[in-house]
């Protein structure tokens, strides 16, 4: 039974994919994504159901458009097997409960969000206010909190509200410091989506992981010589890296830091 869940897990996991693959494309360009169908973005030819499997037509086309021999850009098959993968270690470590599917729609929601924020330095409300409205409804099968529901939810509203106004206030004194924006306005809207989601630990856990895991990917810029110093790194993508860890190991990490 679990073989057939995991196996079950990695299929669905890479037909939602190729879904999300949709979502990072359309929802900045503010294309419906539903219609028109998927078509070539050279020479507009509509994909065939055949030619759009997730990850094997792009190895069985050789990463080319069938008609027109366009190079099909490679972030299609990694976002398809990232979210595949994902979907599985999601399933693997929680099993399949009612959490689970709630921490599913985060993880999908969350590598929409970091791509686009990637590519156009922006994360969309409909992510980061989406999930803070996601985490306050939700909040009674929140493992992380605690107690009966008037105070599972009193936690939960606290810990978003004190990490959006505690970030904003130290974006708002950096910004004056250095006499330029230190944070974007949607990083301090998906840190309170960290708060409803994980609680006060894991909005500190977060904040650890994505402050440590962007100072990697600055090294590795710095190392690649690709002038960092005038490079705006985007935030949001490193705070999905510990909202994520956080989902999957709820009220572990703090003790561990």
């Amino acid at each position: 039974m679990d073989l057939f869940v995991y196996i079950f897990s990695l299929i669905f996991g890479a037909i939602v994919g190729s879904f999300l693959n949709v979502c990072i494309y359309r929802i900045p360009a503010n294309i419906s994504l539903w219609w028109p169908p998927s078509t070539c973005p050279k020479c507009k030819t509509k994909i065939k159901f055949y030619d759009n499997i997730p990850v094997l037509s792009y190895l069985i086309l050789r990463g080319k458009c069938r008609n027109c021999k366009t190079k099909i850009s490679l972030q299609y098959p990694v976002i398809e097997a990232l979210t595949s993968i994902l979907t599985l270690f999601v399933v693997y470590i929680m099993g399949l409960t009612y959490w689970t599917a709630v921490a599913l729609l985060v993880t999908y929601c969350l590598i929409i969000l970091s791509v686009i924020d990637f590519k156009l330095y922006i994360i969309p409300d409909r992510f980061s206010i989406g999930l803070t409205v996601l985490g306050l409804i939700v909040f009674f099968i929140n493992p992380v909190f605690q107690g009966n529901l008037t105070i599972r939810f009193i936690q939960c509203f606290a810990s978003g509200a004190v990490a959006f106004f505690g970030l904003w206030g130290m974006a708002v004194l950096c910004s004056f410091i250095f006499k330029k924006e230190a944070m974007g306005g949607g990083d301090i809207k998906l840190i309170a989506a960290v708060g409803v989601l994980t609680g006060f630990s894991g909005v500190i856990s977060t904040l650890i992981i994505s402050s440590f895991s962007a100072l990697v990917y600055y090294a590795v810029l710095f190392i690649l010589k690709k002038n960092p110093q005038n490079k705006t790194i985007p935030f949001g993508p490193f705070i999905s890296i510990g909202l994520f860890i956080n989902i999957l190991f709820p009220n572990n990490l703090l003790l561990l830091y």
